[in-house]
């Protein structure tokens, strides 16, 4: 009898142990999903999953969806770009998701470990890049052409696209002599960094760049995952920026 309940538990414990390895395998099977609009932050992380191969899920929408896909509120109540999902993880910003990615995947050839000497710099570099590079720039979409005529402001533009170039005197500085901005090769922070660079390609800053970051911009730029990912969306948006000094800009509203 002892023989026969051991032999019971011992399949038992099998079929429990197979139960939640096809668990955990069938969970694994669900591919990150992005939600993305053509030039939005969104790109920040597209390029990244593009850059390291991740096979994903992608929903590509007007810019801005809040405006032109009101359902997508349901999926994010902010109503931003990008929204990311993996599993029960959901994000919202776009340079933690390069960073996320790196971690969650152990792709650490787009990233930097924490004992890395440089580790510190590269972690500024992906949060600078939004907090202080983007930021401004999109107080200046916002008040030179996202908004009513009516509500428009002219003074907050330029004080901010001035902002966004004096904000760029750390990167002047540190690109010289250099290829990247950490460790002698691409790393996601190279892509927050760019798609800034770009956001100010769009908005007609870029003539205003010093010459080593308009050649460190064009050689991110010129990165196949790049010219791919940055192409998607373009075909069906609805909104294209309108360039400094924003003049004659639609009006979205009307």
């Amino acid at each position: 009898m002892a023989a026969v309940l051991k032999k019971l538990c011992a399949i038992s414990l099998r079929a429990n142990t197979s139960y939640e390895d096809t668990k955990l395998s069938t969970s694994n099977l669900a591919k990150p999903k992005l939600w993305h609009c053509y030039t939005s932050r969104s790109l920040r992380a597209l390029w990244a999953l593009e850059e390291m191969g991740i096979d994903h899920d992608l929903e590509v929408m007007p810019f801005p969806p809040r405006m032109f896909q009101r359902d997508y509120l349901e999926v994010n109540a902010l109503g931003t770009v990008p929204y990311f999902v993996d599993g029960d993880t959901h994000m919202t910003e776009s340079s933690a998701i390069g960073l996320y990615l790196v971690e969650r995947y152990q792709r650490y050839d787009f990233g930097l470990k924490a004992d890395h000497a440089e580790y510190g710099d590269y972690l500024n570099w992906l949060f600078h890049s939004d907090a202080t590079l983007t930021f401004p720039q999109t107080l200046v979409l916002r008040y030179s052409q996202l908004e009513p005529p009516e509500r428009r402001q002219p003074q907050v533009v330029e004080d901010y696209y001035k902002w966004f170039l004096a904000r760029l005197k750390r990167l002047n500085s540190h690109i010289v002599g250099r290829e990247f901005l950490c460790d002698e090769r691409f790393t996601v922070a190279d892509i927050a960094v760019a798609y800034a660079l770009y956001l100010g390609d769009g908005l007609g800053l870029s003539q205003f760049y010093e010459p080593q970051v308009l050649d460190y911009f064009k050689r991110m730029t010129a990165r196949p995952a790049f010219k791919k990912t940055e192409a998607i969306g373009k075909d069906t948006s609805l909104f294209s920026p309108t360039p400094y000094p924003f003049e004659n800009v639609p009006n979205l509203f009307g």
